[in-house]
């Protein structure tokens, strides 16, 4: 095989190599059903919902925004516009233990009688403590209505909606952890190198496999030069 075809191999590894890295994804997200339980004044009540949960980065913290695909619950009289408050927690996992909660705005429009209550998208923030992947899972709902309160719990141990891998404020390491946003971050120490993220560290193996392919590539041009003979 030619020098330029070894050559040109070796680049086409590199650049492969690069490309597959920088590809992985940084976080993960299902749909996700989940059967919910409630507890109601006028007596128990069951209905499953899709669930996603999202979550944006700003800055250090992470906006979770949680969607109801289906109505929860039902109410005997109408609800006015304005008359159902929606707030939920998200359960965390992974490298992490405890609880987000999320609250969202009252319905924007009247519900009906003994119709599926549409619960609207819910919210909060998540800020990392520690790093790895963390996971996102729904957990209780709880609905206010005219004065009284309907708790909805997950009966069916859904997996979770999201996971994404975080790094935590204080660089600490991926083991678990005893509250969620609450607690402080712990300091690191673990003797690796410091990571940015996981965009940045993708792009880092992505650069560093591209060194090494086009390293190993100038080794082989130089052996094989060194072996060549001086012509007359």
């Amino acid at each position: 095989m030619s020098y330029e075809k070894r050559t040109t191999l070796a680049l086409a590894a590199a650049v492969a190599g690069s490309v597959v890295l920088l590809a992985a994804p940084a976080a993960h997200a299902d749909v996700v059903d989940v059967n919910y339980q409630c507890k109601t004044p006028i007596g128990d009540k069951a209905a499953v919902s899709p669930i996603d949960i999202k979550g944006i980065k700003s800055g250090s913290t992470y906006k979770l925004t949680m969607s109801f695909q289906k109505g929860v619950s039902s109410s005997p009289v109408e609800l006015g516009k304005g008359a159902m408050k929606p707030s939920a927690v998200i359960k965390l996992g992974g490298a992490e233990s405890g609880s987000v909660p999320v609250s969202g705005p009252p319905n924007p429009a009247a519900i009906p009688a003994n119709t599926p209550i549409r619960i609207t998208d819910l919210s909060g923030t998540y800020t990392p403590t520690k790093s790895g992947k963390v996971t996102f899972t729904a957990s209780v709902l709880t609905i206010k209505a005219l004065g009284t309160t309907t708790t909805c719990t997950p009966s069916n141990n859904p997996k979770p909606s999201l996971e994404l891998d975080v790094k935590g404020a204080g660089g600490g390491s991926t083991g678990g952890s005893s509250g969620g946003t609450s607690q402080n971050a712990s300091g690191g120490g673990s003797g690796e190198l410091p990571k940015t993220g996981p965009t940045d560290s993708a792009l880092a193996l992505g650069t560093l496999g591209g060194t090494v392919l086009l390293t190993g590539a100038a080794g082989a041009l130089w052996l094989t030069r060194r072996g060549q003979r001086p012509t007359a």
